[in-house]
């Protein structure tokens, strides 16, 4: 039975966030993003900090954004052997309002944006960018340096040198990777956060044991759904040789390679296969009309799964800025599979789908298999203010974070047909009313009438499309 491994997603990089005008002049109220009265720069403060250094501010109204990098040890456990500059955005409010640390688990965006629990809390946001993804990559390479302690590690760095500017409460978040990547950072430094809100967060225990996503794929959507999707996936691997003429000949045009992967061929079977993971991480169940007939044109075809899975992402260009993902699936993540019973006969490369195969073979990797056992369990039993928000028909939630007798003041919500954009605001109204109560209590800034019930807890800032409309945004990806 073909089993198959299901990547990329995005809950996107959620960037930091937005800066007023150029310089810091004259005073204004806290609050305004200006310089509080009688105080220095925010930025002039920031660069004070040993290892700052500044790369850019962009305006915005309200706030300052600050681009910034800071100087990291390579090796936290041995600081002496080198260093690299990690990048990371400061969304800056004011030193009187709670601070947000918002990661993505990948590299981070340089345009202002605001994570929901920004929102909600009314405060700033760091947003920092994952080790290893440029440019924040120590070179030379080092790639056993890659691993959630040392990203941990750099959190917790950054976060000590910027509290005693933001000394008021701190919250970790991310989606995706990112939650996962704010999960383990709680596990390793469980003191540094008042809280910590994790989005579509997967949770691969073990490596070996993936009968869940089977479960999720016999059961999610309608039968009807799932058939056009089984059909469209095996009419693909029947038309292959006509598909895969025109993919090589689209990647001719674009000089992109398939190195890493070993051909156009091998690339197409993987593009194939993320098809019906690629769905029901992007869209929902209303959008199966839009799964052409396997009677469709092959251009039809074609159009679809490029729309849907992207042809472009198993080139080496499309890979190569994700090789520290696909590194850290291959040994520590996990990788998670599926049987695809229905394409039986079609498949020519058994085995594809491992984070092996996407990864540069001049990069060494050895997976650890108790380092997703050893979170898991410090989150069954020792969760503290944690929230974890996951969509009932997201394949990266088939292996959910789940809470055990020893986690106290925590939660884990589901988005009723939510996919991998889903958040708190799309629970239901009694649960989006907890979970927002949660956030602003943990942050210290919970109403005095949303403590003593007499008002629903929303959040404290007002919507803003610019920042806020970014926070489901698609990469052409699948990965988590």
């Amino acid at each position: 039975m073909r089993t198959t491994l299901r990547w990329l997603l995005a809950l996107v990089v959620l960037a930091a966030t937005v800066a007023t005008g150029g310089a810091a002049a004259g005073a204004a109220a806290p609050g305004s993003g200006g310089p509080e009265p009688g105080s220095p720069d925010i930025k002039d403060r920031i660069l004070a900090i040993p290892g700052m250094s500044f790369i850019e501010e962009k305006p915005y109204d309200g706030y300052r954004y600050l681009i910034l990098g800071y100087t990291q040890p390579i090796d936290h456990r041995h600081p002496y052997q080198g260093t690299f500059t990690q990048r990371f955005t400061l969304l800056h409010k004011s030193t009187d309002r709670p601070t947000v640390f918002y990661t993505s688990g990948y590299g981070v965006s340089t345009n202002p944006s605001r994570s929901e629990p920004t929102r909600i809390v009314d405060g700033n946001q760091v947003s920092l960018e994952y080790r290893f993804f440029t440019p924040s990559r120590p070179q030379p390479a080092d790639w056993s340096k890659l691993d959630i302690w040392q990203a941990a590690s750099d959190q917790h760095r950054l976060y000590q040198a910027l509290r005693g500017i933001y000394g008021k409460r701190w919250l970790a978040t991310g989606g995706s990777k990112g939650g996962m990547t704010a999960t383990y950072y709680r596990r390793f430094y469980p003191r540094d956060m008042a809280g910590t809100v994790a989005y579509v967060a997967p949770n691969d225990i073990d490596n070996e044991e993936d009968s869940a996503y089977d479960r999720f794929f016999s059961g999610v959507g309608t039968a009807e759904c799932r058939a056009k999707l089984d059909a469209v996936q095996r009419e693909a691997l029947v038309r292959r040789d006509a598909l895969v003429a025109r993919y090589e000949s689209w990647a001719d045009s674009k000089s992109l390679t398939f190195s890493v992967v070993g051909s156009a061929d091998r690339a197409y079977e993987n593009v194939v296969l993320d098809l019906e993971w690629a769905f029901w991480q992007y869209h929902r169940q209303a959008e199966c009309t839009d799964v052409p007939a396997a009677t469709a044109s092959t251009d039809e075809l074609y159009t679809f799964i490029d729309d849907i899975s992207g042809f472009e992402f198993y080139t080496d260009q499309g890979l190569e800025p994700y090789t520290p993902y696909y590194y850290q699936a291959g040994t520590e993540l996990g990788a998670p599979t599926f049987a695809t019973p229905h394409l039986t006969g079609l498949l020519r490369y058994p085995g594809i789908y491992n984070p092996r195969n996407y990864v540069p073979r001049d990069i060494p990797m050895r997976f650890r298999p108790h380092a997703m056992r050893d979170v898991d369990t410090w989150v069954r039993h020792h969760a503290r203010r944690m929230l974890f928000v996951y969509g009932q028909n997201d394949p990266w939630g088939a292996e959910p974070f789940r809470l055990g007798r020893g986690a106290e003041d925590s939660d884990v919500f589901t988005v009723p047909g939510g996919n991998h954009g889903s958040n708190i605001s799309q629970l239901s109204a009694d649960e989006k009313a907890e979970a927002t109560a949660d956030v602003l209590r943990w942050a210290g800034v919970e109403p005095a009438a949303v403590r003593e019930g007499d008002a629903v807890a929303r959040p404290l800032a007002a919507y803003d499309a610019r920042l806020d409309g970014r926070g489901a945004q698609r990469e052409p990806t699948l990965r988590p």
